[in-house]
């Protein structure tokens, strides 16, 4: 399939690749979703020169997957031979949604990030209809596709999980930089099965220590995004708990069946939740609690979180290469045949 073949559409999606870090500005980022017919001119931070991305640069491969703005593309560039996922997203969906913003925030803070537990994105470019992302190819999806199929994930997983994305968070907040919206749909898994995280269209750069936008998963908000106070960086140190909990036992600690918003709320606010110890020991139960704690002061710091014995007890080194679906793999390979 050539680049000429793209048809109007997209989404998003992840792998490992040789890495270089391009940085972009507010106003190229702005000019991406006005200017018609333009490439954007990333600028990396180690070359003395930026490249100049266009369609015709990519052989385009498979579709990844698809959203309510566009698909994603498994794409290789013809001259570096480098495997990418090729987010492509719709000028028109994307104003109509009023989503400009969000992806505004996705090109300027994620192109700034470079972490081996982020996903990295290469570059962007766009022409009159749509927003090209070149983003890091995560051969293994998803991490909540994993956890549907599995129902729930083993102590040594769950403890790896949580200290690769507790890295890639330490690395954000040094960069004054807020996620706001960490699920197990925004976490890709790469080719050694470690964590990617990934899609920043609600993360801020925050210059200053405290915001009081609502963002976020109903599930996953913590009390102050529910209660709608000033909130700072611990936020995301919440949703690590909520993940923890979810990953031990398969389902968010203040879901509600059937489900409610309103009664999810009332949960989170008085950070009511049921410890199985059927299904979670005393060791995650400890960190969890010190998590979910309703005060954003009183929750476990990140550095404390990758140094705590359960984790370090359970975490598993990642050094091979891991396909999460390799039954799938075959089908799609006989299928092609």
């Amino acid at each position: 399939m050539s680049a000429s073949d793209v048809e109007p559409s997209s989404k998003r999606v992840t792998r490992s690749v040789s890495r270089a870090q391009y940085t972009v500005t507010s106003s190229v980022a702005s000019a991406a979703l006005q200017t018609p017919a333009s490439a954007a001119v990333v600028q990396p931070i180690s070359r003395p020169e930026a490249p100049t991305w266009t369609l015709d640069r990519f052989d385009i491969g498979k579709p990844l997957g698809r959203g309510a703005f566009g698909r994603v593309y498994l794409a290789r560039t013809k001259k570096e031979k480098l495997i990418v996922a090729l987010k492509v997203l719709f000028k028109k969906e994307l104003q109509n949604q009023k989503m400009e913003q969000s992806i505004r925030r996705e090109i300027e803070i994620n192109a700034r990030l470079n972490h081996p537990n982020i996903l990295l994105m290469y570059g962007y470019f766009w022409d009159e209809s749509r927003i090209y992302l070149i983003l890091e190819y995560a051969p293994n999806g998803e991490l909540f596709r994993l956890l549907r199929r599995r129902g729930r994930f083993t102590e040594a997983e769950s403890a790896s999980y949580i200290a690769e994305l507790t890295e890639a968070l330490l690395y954000c907040h040094a960069k004054k930089v807020i996620h706001r919206d960490i699920k197990p749909e925004n976490l890709l898994l790469g080719g050694y099965g470690e964590i990617k995280l990934a899609d920043f269209g609600w993360s801020v750069h925050a210059a200053s220590s405290k915001r009081r936008t609502v963002c976020g998963t109903t599930d996953y908000l913590a009390p102050e995004l529910v209660d709608r106070v000033l909130y700072d960086a611990t936020i995301d140190i919440w949703c690590t708990g909520v993940l923890l909990y979810e990953f031990l036992v398969g389902r968010p600690p203040f879901e509600t069946d059937p489900p409610s918003i309103e009664e999810t709320h009332e949960l989170i606010r008085h950070c009511e939740y049921k410890i199985d110890p059927r299904l979670i020991s005393a060791g995650p139960e400890r960190l969890i609690r010190a998590m979910l704690q309703r005060r954003g002061k009183d929750r476990i710091p990140l550095e404390e979180i990758k140094k705590d014995p359960w984790i370090v007890n359970n975490r598993i080194e990642k050094t091979e290469i891991k396909l999460a679906f390799p039954e799938e793999e075959n089908d799609e390979n006989k299928k092609e045949e």
